[in-house]
């Protein structure tokens, strides 16, 4: 099962000034509804945590936690948490590629998880905390691939990038109360973000970033 309850027992002693943390923005929006809405899929590790990042991006239009990557149909996060079912948790983006391209998420992807770590993300520890980015289809791949090449080679990371890229084949949407947990539970996810040590592992890799 997962720490990330244990952390959040830690985190409780950390303070709380953590509580007057403001959550982050909602996703841009407009009064028109796109046209046409293109969707990408990430595993980051926590997907509470990636959730957020994207939903600040204009253009986005909605990000859903889920699992994908494994053979069980419709699993529960129970199954998934034991590491029994080959998923891994995930979000789904679906933007307006009008307003934002695949590009541009696969950078946001990248600034918010450790590419370098293939044993899971931060302090989630497991298969089903691990890095992917499923591609829908030869566009999405093809970008994904030349994403991952120029990470690699512009040498910014002190190791390689393990971070696959796979074929989505399903992708199953987590229980209500995962969803947008960050709004609805803002004191325990920051409590669990900073006791989890993510962000101070993010800022080592990247450094300060608008991402």
């Amino acid at each position: 099962m997962k720490i990330r309850l244990a952390v959040f027992s830690i985190g409780l002693a950390i303070g709380a000034a953590w509580l007057f943390w403001p959550p982050a923005p909602v996703a841009g929006s407009s009064d028109t509804p796109p046209t046409k809405v293109a969707r990408a899929t990430f595993a980051g590790g926590c997907f509470w945590c990636m959730e957020a990042p994207f939903d600040a991006i204009p253009g986005v239009v909605s990000t859903i936690s889920g699992y994908a990557g494994g053979k069980v149909k419709d699993p529960t996060y129970e199954q998934v948490s034991s590491g029994g079912t080959g998923h891994v948790e995930s979000i789904q983006v679906a933007y307006d590629p009008t307003r934002v391209t695949y590009d541009q998420l696969l950078e946001v992807f990248w600034h918010n998880v450790d590419p370098l770590d293939g044993g899971g993300q931060f302090c989630d520890r497991g298969n089903q905390y691990r890095t992917a980015i499923f591609f829908a289809n030869e566009e999405q791949k093809r970008a994904a691939v030349e994403s991952k090449r120029r990470l690699q080679d512009s040498g910014r990371l002190k190791g390689d990038v393990v971070t696959p890229i796979v074929p989505l084949e399903a992708f199953y949407p987590a229980e209500d109360y995962h969803q947008d947990f960050y709004r609805k539970n803002p004191a325990r996810y920051k409590m669990y973000r900073f006791g989890c040590g993510r962000d101070r592992r993010l800022v080592a890799l990247w450094g300060k970033s608008d991402h």
